[in-house]
């Protein structure tokens, strides 16, 4: 046991040596087994659900009762989240009677981070016992539909860094977590989108719950009008720069997924206007959604069931 942890803490002062890359696929299994365990040792709940807060969405993870929380730096082998709107905190707790365990805040590829890092907290999870991923972000509407305030659900998405051979996924498979090449074109669960737009419409709201396809670019830029013309040509509703990652680790490893955007600014589309799109307002449009979303999940989550082909 002791060589064991002595091994795991010369690891990780080799990762903190290194710079970002340098290392191919740091992470063994036996990574993420000790960090699972670590949390399931300073914690006595056991999520059944995990929620990745976008950026400004943070307060969804205030909701729960029961709380404990963990700041990232204090969990082994975790990054860090070093972007405005994301607190950098694990939150455990329930959500009326479903136990789940909530990040305020994820990791980015334009933060630095390799894409295998920003998936690493999904595989996590899986080893904890999770059954479902809920991905929220904050996206631009790229569909002249879209208004800022509406959520989209996501049906698919457009993997343009993964295109360009960016992968989480990219290097040697472990099988303990997945096969060698999961198929995507079913990631995002179709029953519970059914179900969403059953709740929204108990919610009463103004604005219709849209659904349509997430694209993620690496930025931390955000996109010129070119960009988002060709983005919106090649089928985007919405543009983002995360989730992706996160969605295809947790398909690889078993996870029911679901999915929504919160569109916080629309994309620049017009050579003719003089507005640009800022963090500022992303994170002011989840401010005021914030509400509406905690109902949305909260009433979600209490309806959520594991995957039909229990394999936990």
């Amino acid at each position: 046991g002791h060589l064991e942890l002595r091994g795991a803490q010369q690891r990780r002062a080799d990762r903190s040596r290194h710079p970002e890359g340098a290392m191919e696929h740091e992470f063994r299994y036996e990574d993420y087994k000790e960090t699972a365990e670590w949390l399931l040792a300073h914690t006595e709940h056991r999520p059944q659900i995990a929620v990745i807060c976008g950026s400004g969405l943070g307060d969804l993870a205030n909701r729960v009762t029961q709380m404990q929380a963990f700041d990232y730096s204090e969990i082994p082998n975790f990054p860090q989240s070093t972007i405005p709107g994301h607190a950098g905190r694990l939150v455990f707790g329930y959500l009326k009677d479903k136990c789940c365990v909530m990040m305020q805040g994820r990791f980015h590829m334009s933060e630095g981070y390799a894409l295998w890092k920003v998936a690493f907290p999904v595989r996590v999870f899986r080893l904890m016992n999770v059954h479902t991923l809920i991905v929220t972000n904050a996206a631009g509407g790229l569909n002249p539909e879209y208004e800022v305030g509406d959520i989209m659900l996501i049906r698919d998405h457009i993997n343009l860094p993964g295109l360009g051979g960016q992968n989480p996924l990219s290097g040697p498979n472990d099988n303990r977590f997945g096969e060698r090449f999961p198929p995507m074109s079913d990631a995002y669960d179709r029953v519970l989108r059914q179900k969403a737009h059953g709740i929204w419409k108990q919610m009463d709201q103004d604005r219709p719950l849209q659904e349509g396809t997430y694209v993620m670019v690496g930025g931390p830029n955000f996109e010129t009008i070119a960009e988002c013309r060709f983005l919106q040509k090649i089928g985007a509703d919405a543009v983002g720069m995360s989730t992706v990652p996160e969605v295809i680790a947790a398909r690889h490893c078993g996870l029911q997924v679901f999915g929504f955007s919160l569109i916080t600014n629309k994309s620049i589309l017009d050579y003719e206007t003089h507005q640009t799109a800022n963090h500022e307002e992303v994170l002011m449009a989840g401010q005021q959604a914030a509400k509406k979303l905690e109902k949305f999940v909260g009433i979600l989550v209490e309806i959520m069931q594991p995957p039909a082909e229990e394999t936990f």
